[in-house]
């Protein structure tokens, strides 16, 4: 988070498989946000989530950020980091506590959720995200925000997402090393789940997959509340890697492959043309035809999409057992740039038998023309964070010139008195 020039600037870092993606945002007073600067470099020394060369990282990094700072015109001091990899792991918890007073105070509202964060989390990990499901009051339950409502006693739902410490010290510590303070370390699911999905999915139900170059990011929502989060990893690299194999070919020429003529939907019988993928550097002709490609991207991502329909059925069982909800009526979000390939949404579909769109971030201005696509939903999310922190900052001053005036009143009053 920055300030110059009197405008309220927000940052999001994104530290990919692929490329780092510095985005700067500007907050604007109708509360919308407008990208003024953006910076892009391909990354080296990452894998996964997983940093496996600091120096390279971090002059990935660094090149990322000076192209932003130059184009926003100005100096970037801190930023929202998002995190991804196998490490992230998620479970939902209850706390309970007797209400003080009559009513429910914000006292209250922090204590039960300290209750229910102090359970037993994996070895070696440390909370990322503690986010309220939903309250109850005695025996109303389905509570939103139970602040001045009377009761004995509040219970809290909330779901936990939690990472191996180390991974975050890392990813904090490549970023630091540019002379940058990371305002929050942010799951990538949940940045993603800002920046594409609407209230009314959430509310009816959903699941927001993010197909990155080296994880796949998704999260469950059901009824306005998150129910499950996890990272699987392989995404979009696997993909490549498994044309490459197949075609004896190089990444780099798999990966130009892949984008220029890859699908999951096989053309018509008799429509298959030849495809000429000549190795520069060997000199010789290479050619394929386009349905054994399009065969080995489409039982790839079938595979990968499979691992997620898994998980949502497992999800979808707790529920039912607990006389819960568990359908997800507004079906399956695709985002990231793995959701970029073509007829992704039908073969979707026959993984998932439900309806399936790919997304784009929304409510955005500015740069717009190169950064909403699906390949910066993560990033883009990471700028509503910073925005809500700036909220939450306004919120405090307000707050303390109400009690300032307050006090200020009560001591012109004791001065006439005495």
């Amino acid at each position: 988070m920055i300030i110059s020039k009197d405008r309220k600037l927000v940052v999001g870092l994104e530290i990919g498989t692929t490329k780092v993606t510095t985005l700067v945002g500007e907050i604007l007073t109708d509360d919308t946000i407008k990208i003024i600067g953006f910076g892009i470099c391909l990354s080296k020394g990452i894998d996964k989530g997983r940093i496996n060369n600091l120096d390279s990282i971090v002059s990935c990094i660094q090149e990322s950020i000076n192209k932003a700072e130059i184009m926003a015109d100005c100096q970037i001091t801190s930023v929202y980091l998002s995190l991804s990899n196998k490490y992230i792991n998620c479970q939902n918890e209850i706390g309970i506590v007797p209400i003080s007073e009559d009513e429910v105070t914000k006292e209250d509202l922090e204590n039960v959720i300290h209750i229910a964060k102090s359970v037993q989390i994996l070895n070696e990990h440390h909370i990322l995200h503690v986010i309220p499901q939903e309250y109850s009051i005695d025996h109303q339950s389905g509570i939103k925000n139970p602040i001045g409502l009377s009761g004995v006693r509040m219970q809290v739902k909330v779901h936990l997402i939690t990472c191996h410490q180390n991974m975050a010290k890392n990813m904090i510590k490549a970023v630091e090393k540019c002379d940058i303070k990371v305002d929050q370390v942010i799951f990538s699911g949940l940045a993603s789940s800002k920046a594409v999905l609407t209230e009314d999915e959430c509310n009816l139900g959903v699941c927001m997959i993010d197909i990155g170059g080296g994880t796949i990011d998704f999260t469950i929502y059901i009824d306005g509340a998150i129910q499950y989060s996890q990272v699987i990893p392989y995404a979009g690299n696997i993909v490549t890697s498994d044309i490459s194999y197949a075609f004896s070919t190089s990444f780099y020429d798999a990966e130009n492959m892949k984008i220029k003529y890859g699908s999951t939907k096989k053309p018509s019988l008799g429509s298959s043309k030849n495809i000429d993928f000549s190795d520069m550097n060997n000199h010789f002709q290479k050619t394929l035809q386009e349905d054994a490609l399009i065969e080995v991207i489409e039982s790839r991502y079938i595979e990968l999409l499979s691992l997620v329909q898994d998980k949502i059925i497992d999800v979808q069982k707790k529920l039912y057992k607990k006389g819960e909800k568990y359908e997800l009526l507004s079906g399956i979000v695709l985002t990231g740039g793995g959701s970029n390939i073509s007829y992704l949404t039908d073969c979707a579909e026959k993984v998932f038998h439900k309806k399936v769109r790919i997304a784009k971030p929304f409510n955005i201005s500015g740069l717009i023309e190169k950064i909403t696509e699906p390949n910066y939903s993560t990033v883009i999310g990471l700028l509503y964070y910073g925005k809500e922190s700036y909220k939450n900052i306004d919120n405090k001053k307000k707050e303390n010139s109400f009690f300032g005036k307050i006090f200020k009143q009560i001591n012109n009053w004791f001065k006439k008195e005495f």
